[in-house]
C-alpha cells in the first residue's frame, strides 16, 4: 500500500518491529539558485534492528525521483520497491542498513524544504519546516514521533552561504567549485519532525550564555541567530539574545535538567507557515519577527513569548516527545502556558497574561464551541488528521487547562512532577499517563477524575453567579453556577475549578472594586457566602484573575454596568476577562455588533495596553464586517472608521497607541470612508513632506495598508501600485502589493485574482508561494459583494481537485482563503428592517440555516461523505463560522455606533 498518509495502526505496527534507529543524511543543494531547477539531491542511510527477521517494512519519502535503493548490500529493484509515497524494504535481518539516493523538491508552500528568492536583492534563501510529517518530503524515513534517532548531516551548498542543521558544524569541507560541503556533529535522539536544514546567505550573528546547572556546575551554549542579509539593518539581535538568557535562566531554575541539544540557533526565515517551530538547536521562527516597521510594545512581547515558547519545548516536546500524535498536547500546551509564565517572570515586556487572556483564550473558546471541536487528548488517526489539530483546542485551551492545573494542585507540585517527567522520559516517548503518574506522585491527589473531566472531554463551560436580593437591595442568596455539556458525546460535564469572583461598586461616580472572592466549585454550583448580607454590587465577575478555562456569563445589572464603565475596572486582567465575555456574547449573537463597538470606543482613549487596544480595534472591525446586519453595517463601519481617526488625530504624537489607531484606520477605510485622509498620508509620504497627523510616521507596513484602503475604495490604479512596489521592492511590499491589486474593485481584476488563487498559480503559470496565494485570496475578499459573488459557483466543483492536486497545506489555504463568508441575511418581514429574530426560541438559528450558502455547503457536505475528513473538516468549520454570523445578524438589534447606554 502506497498512502501517502500514515495512520496510527501502520506507525504502532512499524514501532513494534523497528528499533534502535540512526540517520545518515547528505542533501545537495549545489544548484538551489538554479530557478529551473526544481529538485535537490537527497541520499539516506539509515540503520535500524527489526524486531523479527524476515519481515517487511517501508519508509516514507514523498520524492521527485529515486535512483537506487540499497539494503543490506544488494540494490533493489525501484520498479519493485519504489512507489509515490514509499518505499518497500523486504526481508530484512535482524541489524540493517538502507541507502536511498533520490531527489527531493523544492517547495513554495512552506512545506518541506522551502525556496524563496528575495525580491530586494534577487537571493535565494532555503529553510525546512517538517512538523508533523514532512521530513518524508526532504529524505527518506520512518515518519512518525516514536522512532526517534541520532542524525549525521551533510549539506553541499555554495562556499558563500550560511549553512546549519541541529548539530554544531564539525568540519567544512571546500570543493574547489564554488560549492563547500559542511559536516554536522551527531544529534542526540529526536523524532524526524524536528530535524531541519537552513541555506543561504543569511545574516548570523553570535553571543554566549553562562548558567548554573541544579547540580552547582557551570554550562555555556553557544548562541546564534540569524535573518535574510536584506533584513539585517532592522535585526535587533541583541534584544533577541536578552530575552534568550532570560528564558535559559528561568528555565534551568524550574525544570533543574540541563538544556541538551549543544548550541541554540535561532532563524528568523521568509514565508513561514507558522509562528515558530522547536527544530532542537536550529529554531525557525517567522521573519516577522524582524520588525521592518514600527513595533509597539505589543509585538515585542508578542515575538518575547514565542522565543519562551520554542525554549519550552526544547524539554517539552523534544527532550520527551508524544508517542503519537493523540498526545500532541503533551508539548503545545504545555509550551503555549511556559510561553506566557516565562515573559512574565523574565522579561519586563508587557502584561501577558492579560494577552493570554484577551487573545489565547479568545481563540480557544472559538475553537471550542466549532463542530470539530475535540478533548485535548485528542484522537488522532492519520497524519493528516494530526495536521488539522494544531489548534486552540491543543495550544490554547490546553495551556488554559494548565494554568487552572497550577491552581489546583499548587505551583511547586506542578514542577516537581516536570522535573520528574524529564529524568524518567529523556529522550524517550510518553503518553498522558506518565504524566498524570508524574503528576499525582508530586501532588499526593489522584489525577484521573481530573484528566477525565479537563482533558478528555471537549467544550466550554458557562459559568455565571446567580443573585437573590431583598426589597432593600441586599444579597439574601449568591451562588456560582456553571453548565457544560460535551458537544461529542451530549453529555454533561462537571469540571473542577479553582477560581474567585470579583466584585466592583460605584462610588463617588466611579467603579471601584469591592472584593475578590476564592471558590472551589466541584459540582453544578456552589455558594459565595461572601457576597450575602450586603448590597447587591454594581459588577460581579466570575472567573477574577483569569485562573479558569471557562464563557463569564454576566448579570443583567453587570452587563449594564461593565458596557458604560469597563474602563473604570481599573485593573488590566480583570478588563481582559470582562472583554472576553463581551466578545463571546456578539459570537453567541446575545449582543450586537453596534453595541460592542460603542463599547469600544468608549474605551479606547483611556487603555492603557497597547495589545488590549490592538485586539479590541481588530475585534470591532470584525464584528461590525461580519456580525452587524446589512441594514446598519455601512454607517457603523463609517462612524467606526471617523472615530478611530478622531482618536488617532489625538493619539500621543509617536506613540504605541498611535500606530495602532492608524493601522486599524488603514483597515476600516477599505470601506471607503476618510478616504481623504488615505490619500493626504499617502501624498505626504511620497513626497516626503511632514505627515498631517502629527508624529506618526508612515512606515512600510502602514504604506501598504494605505495603499490597500485606496485601491480598495477605486482611488488608486494599479501603475500607482506598481511604482510602490518598484521603489521598495522586499517580501513585505510584494505581499501587501498582491493584496492591494487584488481589492480593486474592477471584474476583471476579480476574476484574474480567483483564478490565481484556485489554480495556485500566476497568471503565466509560475506556483503561487504561500504568503502571496493568502494575500491574494484576501484581496479578493475585499469590496462589494457583487464582484465576488459570480465567482463562488466554481468554488464547490472544484474542492476535490484543489485538495487532491497540492499539498495539505496550500489545499487549506485556497479552501479556507476563498469560502464565501461575507454575506448577509435578509431582514425578516415585519421587523422594520433591523433583522431581528429570536436567540432563544431558535429562529435566527434557523434563519441562517435557510441561507443559499449555507445549504449549498451542506449539499456539498452531504454529497461527499467520502472526501477526506481533513477536507471535510474545513468545511465544516468554515460553514459554522459563517452561520453564527448570520445568526448574528438576524438577531441583532440595530443600535448606531456613538449611542449612549445609561447605568
Amino acid at each position: 500500500m502506497d498512502s501517502k498518509n500514515l495512520s496510527r495502526s501502520e506507525a504502532a505496527r512499524r514501532a513494534r518491529l523497528v528499533s534502535d534507529v540512526s540517520y545518515r543524511l547528505e542533501l545537495d543543494l549545489s544548484r538551489a539558485q538554479d530557478p529551473d531547477r526544481p529538485h535537490f539531491g537527497s541520499r539516506t542511510t539509515v540503520s535500524f534492528s527489526c524486531a523479527r527477521p524476515g519481515e517487511s517494512t517501508f519508509l516514507d519519502f514523498l520524492h521527485g525521483g529515486v535512483d537506487s535503493v540499497e539494503l543490506n548490500g544488494t540494490l533493489l529493484d525501484p520498479e519493485t520497491v519504489v512507489g509515490e509515497h514509499r518505499i518497500h524494504l523486504p526481508d530484512l535481518r535482524e541489524r540493517n542498513t538502507a541507502v536511498v539516493s533520490g531527489r527531493g523538491l523544492y517547495s513554495t508552500s512552506g512545506e518541506g524544504l522551502h525556496r524563496f528568492v528575495d525580491p530586494a536583492d534577487g537571493e535565494t534563501y532555503l529553510y525546512t519546516q517538517y512538523e508533523p510529517a514532512d521530513a518524508r518530503r526532504v529524505f527518506a524515513n520512518f515518519e512518525q514521533p516514536d522512532l526517534k534517532a541520532a542524525y549525521d548531516v551533510v549539506v553541499t551548498a555554495p562556499a558563500d552561504w550560511h549553512v546549519a542543521s541541529n548539530g554544531a558544524v564539525a568540519s567544512v569541507d571546500d570543493n574547489g567549485d564554488g560549492t563547500a560541503t559542511w559536516h554536522f556533529r551527531r544529534t542526540e535522539p529526536m523524532s524526524t519532525y524536528l530535524t531541519a536544514v537552513l541555506a543561504g546567505p543569511y545574516h548570523y550573528v553570535t553571543d554566549q550564555w553562562t548558567g548554573t546547572t541544579a547540580d552547582g556546575g557551570t554550562l555555556s551554549i553557544d548562541l546564534g541567530a540569524s535573518c535574510r542579509a536584506s533584513l539585517a539593518k532592522d535585526f535587533d539581535a541583541d534584544r533577541i539574545f536578552e530575552v534568550t538568557k532570560s528564558g535559559l535562566d528561568l528555565f534551568h531554575r524550574l525544570f533543574q535538567y540541563p538544556y541538551p541539544w549543544g548550541k541554540y540557533d535561532q532563524a528568523f526565515v521568509p514565508e513561514y507557515n507558522l509562528g515558530a517551530m522547536e527544530n532542537p538547536g536550529l529554531v525557525t521562527f517567522t521573519e516577522r519577527y524582524v520588525f521592518t516597521s514600527r513595533a509597539t510594545a505589543a509585538q515585542h512581547e508578542g515575538r518575547a513569548n514565542t522565543l519562551m515558547h520554542e525554549m519550552a519545548h526544547m524539554w517539552f516536546g523534544d527532550l520527551v516527545t508524544m508517542e503519537w500524535w493523540d498526545d500532541l498536547w503533551l508539548k503545545e500546551s504545555f509550551a503555549d502556558y511556559m510561553g506566557a509564565l516565562a515573559t512574565e517572570r523574565a522579561t519586563d515586556l508587557g502584561q501577558p497574561w492579560v494577552t493570554f487572556a484577551n487573545r489565547r483564550k479568545a481563540w480557544a473558546y472559538v475553537q471550542d464551541q466549532l463542530p470539530s471541536t475535540h478533548p485535548i487528548v485528542a484522537d488522532i488517526p492519520d497524519v493528516e488528521a494530526a495536521r488539522q489539530n494544531f489548534d486552540g483546542i491543543t495550544y490554547a485551551k490546553g495551556a488554559s487547562v494548565l494554568k487552572q492545573l497550577a491552581a489546583y494542585v499548587g505551583e511547586d507540585a506542578f514542577f516537581t512532577a516536570a522535573r520528574r517527567y524529564f529524568a524518567a522520559h529523556a529522550f524517550g516517548n510518553t503518553t498522558l499517563d506518565d504524566f498524570l503518574a508524574v503528576l499525582a506522585e508530586a501532588s499526593g491527589r489522584d489525577m484521573r477524575e481530573w484528566s477525565a473531566a479537563w482533558l478528555e472531554t471537549a467544550g466550554v463551560a458557562d459559568l455565571r453567579v446567580l443573585l437573590e436580593t431583598d426589597d432593600d437591595g441586599v444579597v439574601t442568596s449568591a451562588v456560582l453556577e456553571q453548565q457544560s455539556v460535551d458537544p461529542v458525546t451530549g453529555r454533561e460535564v462537571l469540571r473542577p475549578h479553582v477560581l474567585r469572583v470579583g466584585t466592583w461598586d460605584v462610588e463617588d461616580g466611579r467603579l471601584r472594586r469591592t472584593g475578590s472572592h476564592a471558590v472551589e466549585l466541584t459540582g453544578v454550583s456552589v455558594p459565595v457566602p461572601g457576597l450575602v448580607g450586603g448590597p447587591r454590587p454594581a459588577v460581579v465577575l466570575p472567573n477574577d484573575e483569569d485562573l479558569t478555562y471557562g464563557k463569564v456569563e454576566f448579570d443583567e445589572v453587570s452587563l449594564a454596568t461593565v458596557l458604560a464603565r469597563v474602563a473604570e475596572l481599573g485593573e488590566p486582567l480583570a478588563e481582559a476577562t470582562a472583554w472576553a465575555a463581551l466578545w463571546n456574547m456578539v459570537r453567541d449573537a446575545k449582543l450586537p455588533a453596534t453595541e460592542f463597538a460603542d463599547a469600544v470606543l468608549r474605551f479606547a482613549p483611556s487603555a492603557r495596553a497597547v495589545g488590549v487596544l490592538q485586539l479590541l480595534l481588530e475585534q470591532t472591525t470584525t464584528a461590525l464586517e461580519y456580525y452587524a446586519p446589512s441594514t446598519v453595517r455601512g454607517g457603523a463601519i463609517a462612524a467606526l472608521t471617523t472615530g478611530v481617526l478622531d482618536l488617532l488625530g489625538r493619539a500621543d504624537p509617536g506613540s504605541d497607541h498611535q500606530v495602532a489607531l492608524a493601522r486599524a484606520f488603514a483597515r476600516l477605510a477599505r470601506h471607503g470612508a476618510e478616504q481623504a485622509t488615505v490619500g493626504a498620508l499617502l501624498e505626504a509620504d511620497r513626497l516626503g513632506r511632514r505627515s498631517p497627523i502629527a508624529g506618526l510616521e508612515v512606515d512600510e507596513q502602514l504604506r501598504w495598508a494605505l495603499l490597500q484602503a485606496g485601491a480598495a475604495a477605486g482611488r488608486i490604479g494599479q501603475d500607482e501600485l506598481d511604482a510602490a512596489l518598484g521603489t521598495a521592492p522586499s517580501a513585505v511590499a510584494a505581499v501587501g502589493h498582491a493584496t492591494a491589486t487584488a481589492a480593486r474593485p474592477v471584474p476583471e481584476v476579480k476574476a484574474a485574482a480567483w483564478r490565481s488563487v484556485l489554480t495556485g498559480r500566476t497568471p503565466e503559470g509560475r506556483p503561487l508561494s504561500n504568503d502571496v496565494l493568502s494575500a491574494t485570496a484576501a484581496g479578493f475578499q475585499i469590496g462589494a459583494p457583487e464582484l465576488t459573488a459570480g465567482h463562488y459557483d466554481e468554488y464547490w466543483p472544484a474542492l476535490a481537485g484543489v485538495w487532491d492536486s497540492l499539498s495539505n497545506g496550500q489545499a487549506s489555504r485556497i479552501i479556507q482563503g476563498l469560502f464565501p463568508l461575507a454575506q448577509d441575511i435578509e431582514a425578516a418581514p415585519g421587523d422594520g428592517g433591523t433583522g431581528r429574530l429570536g436567540v432563544e426560541d431558535g429562529s435566527a438559528a434557523r434563519a441562517a440555516r435557510a441561507h443559499p450558502v449555507v445549504q449549498r455547503a451542506h449539499e456539498w457536505l452531504a454529497e461527499h461523505e467520502a472526501a477526506p475528513a481533513a477536507l471535510r473538516r474545513l468545511l465544516v468549520e468554515q460553514t459554522h463560522t459563517l452561520e453564527r454570523t448570520l445568526t448574528a445578524q438576524a438577531a441583532a438589534v440595530a443600535v448606531p455606533v456613538g449611542s449612549e447606554r445609561a447605568v
